[in-house]
Formats: C-alpha cells, sequence, structure tokens
C-alpha cells in the first residue's frame, strides 16, 4: 500500500467516572480534537468510556442506561459538529430487547455509527459481567478508507481464539480492541501474552487501548499497545492519561513498522516493585480525589507501614495535603517518637503529637469494675487502637480529611489487626501488599528519591504493634518471610494444606496460619477498601463464607493472632 493511503489512528488513554457521563464524554470530545489535530483519521478509547468501567449494579437501573443512550447521541452530534471525518470508537452500555449490552461504538466520519457487542462476558475474580450484561454474537468489520478493514473486539473477546479467528475470516486486515483491563502484579505480561498471542495467530496485526486509573479496589495500568502480524509490538504507551502518537493502519497491516526495542524476549518495562508502587499511587489519588476529597489523615506510628502509606499519599496528592497524627501511649517507644517525626519532617507532610494515655486511663476506669480481677489482654491493647481510630475519624469530620488506614495484607489474612481500631477508615493503601513487600517498597522509595525518606531504622526494627509492653508482631505470628510464603500459596495461589507443607513448610505452622485466615473473614468484610494488586485480594476476590465447619479448620489453633 502506497505512503498516500496511510490511516493514522490515536489511542487515547482515559480516566474515568462511573455515572460522569458528562466528564467522560467531555474527554473523549477533548481527545478526538487533539487527535484530529495530529492529523489521525481514527481515535480508539477504552471499554466502557462513556459510563465508567466497573459500573456494577448501576447497569441494572433502567435511568443509568437512558442516561448512556442520551450522551451516546450527544457525543455522536458533538462529533459530527466538532471533528467531521475522524472515526471515533468508544464503549458503553447498550438496552436492546435481548438484555443489556457492553458496547463498542464505531464512530463514523460521517456522523453515522455501527455497534459490536462484548460477547465473551467474564465472571471470575472480580469480574461479575454476566450477572448486568447479554453476550453479543456477531462480529463487526469496518471498512476504512479505500481498501482497509477493521475488526473489533471488547476486551476478554481477545483471551479466547475464536473472535480474532472470525475476524480474520470476515477478511479484517487488523484488530482493534477496547478494553478496561485492571493492573495487578505479573498481569501486563500475561496479558500481552494472551492478546497479541491470540491476535498473532489468527495473522492479524492489533491496536489494543486500554483504561487507566483507579476505580474503588481497582487499578488500571493504562499500557496501551500496537502489535504486528508476528506479534511484534510497534507502540507501547505507560500508565498516563493522554494521547499516543499516531500509528499507521496501513504499513501496520502491511507489517511496515519496526518493533520497539523491548518487543522481543525482553521482559515488560517497569514491572515489579517499582511499578507496583506507581499502581498503590495512582489508586490513592484517583480514590480521594475522585470521592470529592483533596487531603487525607492518617496515624503515623515511627512503623513501616504507615511510613509507607504517608509516603504514598505525599506521592500521590502532594504533602501539603496529607496530615500525619503520632498518637502515643506508655508503650510507645521514645524510637518510634523519633522515627514518626523524621518520616513526617522528611516528607515535608503535616504532623502532630496527641498522647491518647489520659483518653486510655478514663476508658479504664470507665471498666475497672467490670474487669477487676482478669488478667490483661487483647482487650486492653484494642482499647488503645480503637481510642487512635475515634481521633482520626474526628479529624476527618471535623476538617473534611480522608482517613486512611495503613494495614497490611499479612496483618488482614491473620487478623492481627484492631476491629473499628486501626482497621477504621476510608482506603488501605496496602491491604493488598504482604509485610515482605512493604519492606522492598520502602526501599524503593529511598531509591527514588536518593536518600533515607524513609530511615532505614524504620525498615530494620522489629514490627511491633506496642500495645503492651516488650511486645513483637512475630511472638503472635510467624516470622514474616514464612508467613507471607504461606499466604501467598494458599491465597493467592489456590495451593492446599497439603501442598503447602510438601513446598517445605511445617504442617503446624500452615495449618494455623490456614486457621486464622478462615476465622477471621468477619474481620475483613468489615475493613475498608484498598487496591488490588495481586491475583487474589481479599474482598471481591475472595468471597468465603464467615461461618462454615470444614477440617483442620475446627482444630485448636493454640495463642491466637487476633488483636
Amino acid at each position: 500500500m502506497s505512503v498516500s493511503a496511510a490511516y493514522p489512528v490515536v489511542c487515547a488513554q482515559i480516566n474515568t467516572i462511573v455515572g460522569d457521563f458528562e466528564g467522560n464524554v467531555k474527554k473523549i470530545l477533548d481527545a478526538a480534537r487533539r487527535a484530529q489535530a495530529q492529523g489521525a483519521r481514527m481515535l480508539v478509547c477504552p471499554e466502557m468510556t462513556v459510563t465508567g468501567y466497573p459500573a456494577e449494579d448501576w447497569l441494572l437501573r433502567k435511568d443509568f442506561c437512558a442516561q448512556c443512550a442520551l450522551w451516546i447521541e450527544r457525543l455522536r452530534e458533538a462529533l459530527l459538529r466538532e471533528t467531521p471525518g475522524l472515526a471515533v470508537v468508544a464503549g458503553g452500555v447498550r438496552m436492546t430487547r435481548g438484555g443489556r449490552r457492553n458496547t463498542l461504538y464505531f464512530f463514523a466520519g460521517d456522523g453515522s455509527v455501527q455497534t459490536y457487542d462484548k460477547r465473551h462476558l467474564p465472571e471470575y475474580g472480580v469480574f461479575d459481567e454476566g450477572r448486568v450484561f447479554t453476550p453479543g454474537r456477531r462480529t463487526l468489520v469496518v471498512k476504512l478508507g479505500k481498501r482497509l478493514r477493521a475488526g473489533f473486539a471488547v476486551c476478554e473477546d481477545l483471551w479466547f481464539e475464536d473472535v480474532a479467528r472470525q475476524l480474520k475470516q470476515a477478511r479484517a486486515d487488523f484488530i482493534v480492541s477496547i478494553n478496561a483491563s485492571p493492573w495487578e502484579k505479573g498481569k501486563r505480561a500475561e496479558r500481552e501474552a494472551a492478546v497479541i498471542g491470540h491476535a498473532a495467530a489468527a495473522g492479524l496485526p492489533l491496536i489494543y487501548v486500554n483504561l487507566t486509573g483507579g476505580q474503588d479496589e481497582l487499578v488500571f495500568d493504562g499500557h496501551s499497545f500496537a502489535s504486528d502480524a508476528e506479534g511484534r509490538v510497534v507502540m507501547r504507551m505507560g500508565a498516563a492519561e493522554g494521547l499516543a502518537a499516531p500509528v499507521d493502519a496501513v504499513r501496520l497491516a502491511a507489517g511496515d513498522l519496526a518493533p520497539c526495542a523491548d518487543s522481543a524476549d525482553a521482559p515488560v518495562p517497569g514491572t515489579g516493585i517499582s511499578e507496583l508502587y506507581d499502581m498503590l499511587v495512582m489508586s490513592v489519588r484517583d480514590y480521594v480525589v475522585k470521592n470529592g476529597f483533596s487531603d487525607v489523615v492518617l496515624g503515623l506510628s515511627g512503623g513501616v507501614d504507615s511510613a509507607l502509606a504517608a509516603n504514598i499519599a505525599a506521592d500521590a496528592l502532594g504533602a501539603e495535603h496529607v496530615h500525619a497524627v503520632m498518637m502515643p501511649t506508655r508503650f510507645t517507644a521514645d524510637l518510634s517518637l523519633q522515627l514518626a517525626q523524621t518520616c513526617a519532617k522528611n516528607l515535608g507532610i503535616a504532623y502532630c503529637v496527641r498522647p491518647i494515655e489520659p483518653l486510655y486511663r478514663a476508658f479504664m476506669g470507665v471498666l475497672a469494675e467490670d474487669f477487676a480481677g482478669r488478667p490483661w489482654n487483647e482487650a486492653e491493647e484494642n482499647l488503645q487502637a480503637r481510642v487512635r481510630g475515634t481521633l482520626l475519624m474526628a479529624y476527618s469530620n471535623k476538617f473534611s480529611r480522608l482517613v486512611l488506614t495503613t494495614g497490611n495484607k499479612s496483618e488482614s489474612a491473620v487478623g492481627y489487626s484492631t476491629l473499628y481500631g486501626d482497621t477504621a477508615g476510608a482506603f488501605a493503601p496496602i491491604k493488598d501488599v504482604l509485610k515482605t513487600e512493604v519492606w522492598a517498597l520502602c526501599r524503593e522509595v529511598n531509591r527514588r528519591a536518593g536518600f533515607e525518606r524513609i530511615p532505614e531504622a524504620v525498615i530494620e526494627r522489629a514490627p511491633s504493634a506496642e500495645l503492651r509492653e516488650g511486645q513483637l508482631d512475630e511472638q503472635s505470628l510467624p516470622p514474616y518471610a514464612v508467613l507471607d510464603q504461606i499466604i501467598a500459596a494458599y491465597v493467592e495461589r489456590g495451593a492446599g494444606i497439603d501442598e503447602i507443607v510438601e513446598s517445605g513448610f511445617a504442617r503446624e505452622t500452615v495449618e494455623r496460619v490456614v486457621r486464622l485466615i478462615h476465622r477471621n473473614e468477619y474481620k475483613r468484610r468489615q475493613c475498608p477498601v484498598g487496591p488490588k494488586v495481586s491475583a487474589v485480594a481479599f474482598g471481591r476476590d475472595w468471597r468465603f463464607p464467615m461461618t462454615a465447619r470444614i477440617g483442620c479448620l475446627q482444630k485448636p489453633s493454640g495463642s491466637g493472632a487476633s488483636r
């Protein structure tokens, strides 16, 4: 095909908000204007761009779907008026006699519209699309210019071979896929391997556009790309919202574009602990801002978890929007006070010390008669955490600051937390991050900063809740290096107890951890949401009943991990 037949396509990574029809459409229009100014013939936006994703039970409301239809028509009229001649691909919900559809809209440059309904509806992990959508049945291939033909797909469609194969049979020259594929560790490499593999197996190039930004527990990483018919990546975007440079679909179809330097036999760039940190920052920023807040408040203890949470918040929102409170008791070490102050100073965040010993004593005074003659236990320990949670919520109410909790996945798994105490808040930035990953992320913070923004003493000190004299986490728990491997195996990989034992762990330890995981389901149900970053996060990924009677779960557990 001659250069004169060029057909430039621009990919737009858009950060949507569920239900913000006007705002989402405005972003599509803005992207269309900029794409046309770049010489594009077609703009491609992500899945469900008009509604936001996932819209969940909003999609079951007729008024919501009617609003989407109204804004789809407004978008069509605006595109014809403002960017005539530019084809635009975007996503939304469509009501049909057969049910609601997850629909790709192809807005032609002449004002006409064609639709394609998503055929494969995911119903695993965090996805529940079969509950709200009816699958499509047909393919869509559209002629572009004189000879070029584009076939269309929506996200899950390309995780299966049939859609790509049928598009090839329908004489498509390349595939355009719109997506809302959430991020998790290792997902990008798996995603690219699957969808590029199916497209290349059909002998088709692929233009793949993904959503970016945080939406409740999910975080979308963007990283849209284009690949040729041999599966080589010729363009890849980062995670940021914005437009890619135009990709000439004619040259893409002809196999005439040079591959990216990282497209063959090389790891996907930006993966690992660095990308995990970026996704946590994105998730916090979007949850706070999209829910109408500008500032957050958190308890800063001098420990590693709260130090990491404070750094994530400062990088997400700016240091001036982060407020930290140190709330010591008689059990708080002087080192904790020093380290918390240093962390706050290094970040430049607002920081204050509010001793809670008087409040704690007042509570104990009220309970003195009832507790008389009974030994100290978790009741006295948890009361301290609950006083702290009460104060943080007071700051939230008075100053309109969203409370961030600072618990990690290791603690949440085994219930090493206090209901209505350190779990009290609105968003939990590291709830799906294992303790060993917390330490790695802290070192990533310091690597980026070029100095100990989180003091090494914070990272190296033995973890402690400091709720009793001389308390250490590992008095109640296996060492985190062991605990995290068991949690990862049982929760994230679905390994059974025998399999985990055979991999080298003591049966008694494995059974105890598994008992604690299931015994503390009731706690996790009452904890705030946080970003899903692993293959299986507690929450929408993990749906076990709180009441059950299963095998080794009934054996005496010895000392519990409950706080």
